[in-house]
């Protein structure tokens, strides 16, 4: 199906939409802000959140690195 779309981006328009608004709505809950304020709030919102995203993906992966060096170091049980 996906495949078959011609225009992904129209596609996936709503979804976008939804996902910026939401950050819109947590700066502005009563709406009222000028609107350059709300936007500029629900950028740094935006940003925060994909920055909470990249430290966990880090932990992450250190934590998997740290298994694994460990699983390493003992043959391949972990201890």
């Amino acid at each position: 199906m996906w495949a078959n779309c011609g225009d992904t981006t129209a596609r996936t328009l709503p979804a976008r939409t939804a996902f910026l608004d939401k950050f819109e709505k947590q700066a502005d809950p009563d709406g009222t802000l000028t609107p350059a304020e709300r936007a500029r709030r629900a950028e740094h919102l935006r940003k925060a959140h994909f920055q909470r995203l990249a430290l966990a993906s880090s932990r992450a992966r250190a934590a998997k690195a740290a298994r694994r060096a460990q699983q390493s170091q003992h043959g391949g049980a972990v201890a």
